[in-house]
């Protein structure tokens, strides 16, 4: 599981104008209309033609819990995609992002400075050119690595360096150890 992406894609989510399908056959007759047919949903979710069939005629109702978050997964990817488009343009052009995290966080910096690591807490709204680069290395297949070093980037100039006014010398931000992850747009 890739914690920075689906931070990404859960902040995303909340832009959301109205609830994904809940119950597992009307998810799979969502699938089925959106791959135009049911053995491209059974090749997807690895099961047979005949069970979405039955899963989409109410035939069952309850699917087993690995294939129950595989479904819900792939159902919340590909809802409202017009809306998700949106939500990620207005992050990137106007709204920025906010990234509240409890990471152990660090720097490197010349000698004399307190530049060890310490366990922080930190809620700090990035700017629009931050949640457009996140996005758009996400879109492109980032690594949840390269993810953390754009965020990281991001903290070492809003946070550390506010913006350009202090801690000019400040060279790498060191950011391990997370223990929560959340951004919200």
């Amino acid at each position: 599981m890739s914690m920075f992406g689906d931070g990404l894609d859960a902040a995303v989510q909340k832009a959301f104008t109205r609830p994904a399908p809940k119950s597992a056959p009307a998810q799979m007759r969502y699938l089925v209309k959106q791959y135009k047919g049911t053995k491209a949903v059974a090749q997807m979710l690895r099961i047979s033609q005949r069970t979405v069939e039955r899963y989409v005629k109410n035939q069952i109702k309850k699917p087993r819990p690995d294939l129950a978050a595989r479904l819900e997964r792939e159902v919340k990817k590909r809802w409202q995609p017009q809306i998700r488009a949106q939500a990620r343009q207005k992050a990137a052009t106007t709204g920025g992002i906010v990234i509240d995290t409890r990471a152990r966080i660090g720097y490197t910096a010349p000698i004399g400075t307190t530049d060890e690591e310490r366990l922080r807490h930190l809620t700090v709204a990035l700017p629009p050119r931050y949640a457009a680069r996140l996005f758009d290395a996400q879109e492109s297949g980032a690594t949840d690595r390269q993810l953390q070093q754009i965020a990281a980037e991001a903290l070492k100039d809003m946070y550390f360096q506010d913006n350009g006014r202090r801690a000019g010398q400040l060279e790498e931000v060191r950011f391990t150890d997370i223990e929560h992850l959340e951004f919200d747009l």
